[in-house]
């Protein structure tokens, strides 16, 4: 008993140990400058151009239907007061309601539309919700100018432990979803390049074979080990080379925004704090723990623990959640989104949608690509529940005009470089059917038809 409790006092005592608060002061100010470039730079690049205001609608996420951007241009005013609030955040001012502001009006924004849609733009809200509960403000901002009192060197190991195994679950599921028998023989690969040809310089590139297997097989065996590599000492440096240059590949080549300058912030958190301070913050005092020192547990120290432990199962169970859902993810993408399967296949095909009268049994086809943008026209073919959406979409719109209708979807898809398949079961009438977010819609057809007879 006595050993055991010692082993406890032990766990406390790493966890809640004071060290140097260098890693999280520079990561905060790395963190506000890049929410600030994402958000001023979506202006500026044309993606809210063609994302949110282009679109006479977007296709939200099911039962947040009253998000909708604003019309005319209240979206680029949206965007420019996000990237306020995330310069402010870098300088430290008002910190967390600074960044309580950002993430509200960050993930109002994720939830509003799915055209483009992206793992790493849930990762950001998840990093902005960690980033409120840290005392990120308490050095070299203007929080400290205003009320010196809040000034400190420190701060509780558990800061760097909580970062490092969010980082870890993303990691380790991007690796683990790579292993597929498409990626594993670069067709995966193959297709995401494809794009990429007319790039000026490495586009002549984009087509070898060898940098297809290589790709492939880095990327599973990089985010599988990059983690325990920046660990471990002896490895750090070459680690850390090794994520220099497959962010920066990556930044050039898919154009995915912050996120692999973000991936790179988190390093610091892996290099001693004292390291960080010395490279970044010259001029900040070393913080030295005294022999004297009083060890600060928190009364509720046993509810914190039991939170991050519920919010880490979390983390933990929702990426597996396609395992009990019937056939592949990557056919009928139920359970994709937040799941760290980041970049791993091209979906293409067609889709329209035949509308019948009940009362008069007369048809009409409507195509999507009519009604919709062009990042919308290219995800609906795919995306089961798109498709369902604008089903329901005609459904109201006609019932607004006196009509009773049956809605169907005709079109095939393919993943990769397969074959073409029928989706969606034509002859199920998708403006009579609910939606349900935990379990496998049967309209949506097998993609291996032969094993599922």
């Amino acid at each position: 008993m006595r050993l055991n409790l010692l082993k406890k006092k032990d766990r406390l005592t790493f966890l809640f140990e004071e060290v140097d608060n260098a890693p999280l002061i520079v990561f905060r100010v790395i963190f506000g400058l890049l929410i600030f470039l994402e958000s001023v730079g979506a202006i500026f690049t044309g993606w809210i151009t063609k994302t949110l205001v282009e679109p006479e609608f977007t296709f939200n996420f099911i039962g947040l239907e009253f998000l909708q951007p604003l019309p005319g241009n209240g979206m680029y005013y949206y965007y420019a007061v996000m990237g306020a609030f995330g310069f402010l955040v870098m300088l430290g001012y008002r910190y967390r309601f600074s960044l309580s502001v950002f993430t509200i009006m960050w993930t109002a924004t994720y939830l509003m539309q799915k055209a483009s849609y992206n793992n790493h733009y849930y990762l950001l809200i998840l990093v902005c919700g960690l980033m409120l509960l840290l005392p990120a403000h308490r050095y070299l901002s203007l929080d400290v100018k205003r009320n010196p009192s809040l000034k400190k060197l420190s701060m509780p190991r558990w800061v760097i432990i909580l970062i490092i195994i969010q980082l870890w679950i993303v990691y380790t599921y991007a690796s683990v979803a790579k292993i597929y028998p498409d990626w594993l023989n670069t067709t995966a690969v193959e297709s995401l390049l494809a794009s990429k040809i007319n790039y000026p310089v490495i586009g002549e590139y984009m087509t070898n074979k060898t940098l297809h297997y290589f790709i492939a097989y880095v990327g599973i065996l990089f985010d599988l080990l990059v983690v325990p590599l920046l660990l471990f000492k002896p490895t750090r440096n070459l680690a850390l080379l090794a994520s220099v240059v497959f962010h920066i590949f990556n930044a050039i080549v898919f154009q995915i925004g912050i996120f692999p300058f973000l991936s790179l912030g988190f390093i610091v958190f892996f290099y001693p704090p004292e390291t960080i301070r010395r490279i970044f913050l010259k001029n900040k005092k070393p913080f030295i723990r005294k022999k004297d020192d009083v060890l600060h547990i928190p009364n509720k120290k046993n509810i914190y623990i039991a939170l991050a432990t519920v919010y880490f199962i979390i983390q933990i169970g929702l990426p597996l959640r396609h395992w009990v859902i019937e056939d592949d993810v990557l056919w009928t993408e139920e359970g994709h989104r937040m799941s760290w399967r980041m970049m791993l296949r091209t979906k293409s095909g067609y889709i329209s949608f035949k509308v019948v009268d009940k009362k008069t049994g007369k048809a009409n086809y409507i195509r999507p690509r009519d009604f919709l943008s062009r990042k919308q026209a290219g995800m609906i073919t795919s995306k089961p529940d798109v498709i369902w959406q604008f089903a329901q979409r005609i459904k109201n719109q006609e019932t607004e005009k006196g009509r009773d209708v049956a809605i169907y979807a005709i079109g095939k898809v393919r993943v990769n470089k397969g074959p073409l398949k029928t989706f969606i079961d034509p002859d199920t009438d998708l403006a009579a059917v609910k939606w349900n977010h935990f379990a496998h819609h049967e309209w949506i057809l097998p993609s291996n038809p032969e094993e599922k007879n």
